[in-house]
């Protein structure tokens, strides 16, 4: 019997390759959970379904960018969060709906998608300890000044008064921590961002 792990991990490395038919797995796999996904927000099945297909056409034509088979569901919910926010953008300026319903609705977008995805413990501890192996790869300074600010949630000066550096070399250190970091975790960018909105 094969490994539905090890099944798909071929099928990605053929889809990879160009291969039609690979695509066309991860393409009914994927299309009803995406349409589904844009509909809870645009409330028009026919463009969901126009939406689903587009995501599913954009990434075979991106299909080299992918890195991993887990990178498919990120990017194709990507994908339809970005389209789903344009139609609303769309439908807030036809409509004259104030700002304040785009971000409402945005931020209900960004946790519809966490919800929509499914995680399961392995994954989330996995991605855990990548973004804790990143972070301690970070050298000491900047590793310290952007512990301070994204965890402990500390102000630029408060930071700059503990370390007695100036206000300047926070921005920096944390200008470089982000560096860093959105290259390491840049196959991991989109969940990480939706699991702090989340939080």
């Amino acid at each position: 019997m094969i490994d539905k792990n090890s099944f798909e991990l071929n099928l990605f490395e053929s889809f990879k390759k160009g291969d039609q038919a690979a695509f066309t797995y991860f393409y009914e796999k994927y299309f009803n959970r995406i349409q589904a996904f844009c509909v809870q927000f645009i409330y028009d099945k026919n463009e969901a379904e126009n939406l689903a297909q587009e995501a599913l056409l954009h990434l075979w034509q991106s299909k080299e960018n992918i890195d991993s088979i887990n990178g498919i569901r990120s990017f194709l919910y990507t994908y339809a969060k970005s389209k789903c926010i344009n139609t609303i953008r769309h439908n807030k300026v036809k409509d004259r709906f104030k700002n304040d319903v785009l971000n409402v609705k945005e931020k209900e977008l960004n946790i519809e998608i966490l919800n929509s995805i499914s995680f399961d413990t392995l994954e989330l501890t996995e991605l855990e300890r990548i973004i804790n192996e990143s972070i301690n790869d970070l050298p000491p300074k900047t590793r310290e000044v952007f512990i301070k600010k994204r965890i402990e949630n500390k102000k630029n000066a408060e930071i700059a008064e503990e370390m007695q550096v100036t206000l300047k070399a926070v921005e920096a250190h944390m200008t470089k921590a982000l560096k860093i970091l959105k290259t390491k975790l840049s196959d991991y960018l989109f969940l990480i961002f939706i699991l702090i909105c989340n939080n």
